[in-house]
């Protein structure tokens, strides 16, 4: 975005109580679209995870527009005995107490897709909660864990090298950057469909000229090709023009909220 906006973009990653901490400080920020907020699913689940957050997501933002999307993937330890994802699901039914979920903390994607497959599975997992998603893939590779589901662009690399066993993917189509793994939905979990997306969003308040200059730089960065390219080997996908938009953002927000909050509420997990 910092050719058409002619000035630098500067990226600063706000870590911290899954995404929480950087979403307050641009809630709070001047609503004069120089501090943007890049957020994925955590948005919509935040809120349930998190009941005293200082700020609403959908009153206290400004929609740009969804920016991409991309599957998770279900990857076990090299050594796990299932082979097909129909195995690995009656193994985890089978041995709930003795498989291990790992995930990257609370509120983090492959957290939430544990939730998601243990909502749709009928199990309760024992799970094991790491400070990122680093250290979790370390410890499915060394073989201290059994299985994760996690963002495509994460497991890609340990999948190629045959450091870990993939399964299936969690999107409605085959993932282009592993395409001979099926998806969850036709092996074995049918209906299942996550999809990690990012949003860009600025202040409340932002004047509306603001906001449709923003709409237009992002829209400009998504049809350029080196970023679709770069996209492309992450396994992730830009959206289309027509997703890419603040009203778009806003009804795939609220659909989001509507999805995760029964799920969370029925784990009844939290981040305090």
């Amino acid at each position: 975005m910092s050719g058409p906006l002619k000035q630098q973009v500067v990226v600063e990653n706000i870590a911290g109580a899954g995404g929480t901490i950087g979403s307050a400080r641009v809630a709070s920020a001047p609503p004069d679209g120089h501090m943007l907020l890049l957020i994925h699913v955590s948005q919509a689940t935040n809120p349930f995870l998190y009941p005293n957050l200082k700020y609403d997501v959908m009153k206290d933002f400004e929609p740009v527009g969804l920016v991409a999307e991309l599957p998770s993937v279900f990857v076990a330890r090299k050594q796990l005995a299932p082979q097909s994802f129909a195995e690995f699901i009656a193994h985890v039914k089978q041995n709930p107490e003795k498989t291990t979920y790992a995930h990257a903390g609370v509120g983090s994607a492959s957290h939430l897709c544990g939730l998601l497959f243990a909502d749709a599975a009928g199990v309760k997992l024992t799970q094991v909660a790491y400070r990122g998603s680093g250290p979790a893939m370390n410890d499915l590779i060394g073989g201290q864990v059994d299985f994760i589901c996690d963002q495509i662009v994460n497991v890609v690399p340990n999948v190629e090298a045959g450091t870990i066993k993939a399964y299936a993917v969690t999107g409605k189509e085959p993932a282009k950057a592993l395409p001979k793994l099926p998806t969850a939905d036709k092996a074995g979990l049918p209906g299942f469909d996550l999809s990690i997306w990012y949003g860009l969003f600025a202040p409340k308040g932002t004047p509306r000229p603001v906001v449709d200059k923003l709409v237009a730089t992002l829209d400009a960065a998504l049809k350029d090709k080196s970023v679709r390219d770069s996209f492309g080997k992450l396994g992730a996908e830009a959206v289309s023009a027509e997703r890419a938009t603040p009203d778009a953002l806003r009804r795939h927000l609220q659909a989001e909220l509507d999805k995760w909050g029964p799920v969370i509420k029925k784990a009844g997990v939290t981040g305090q």
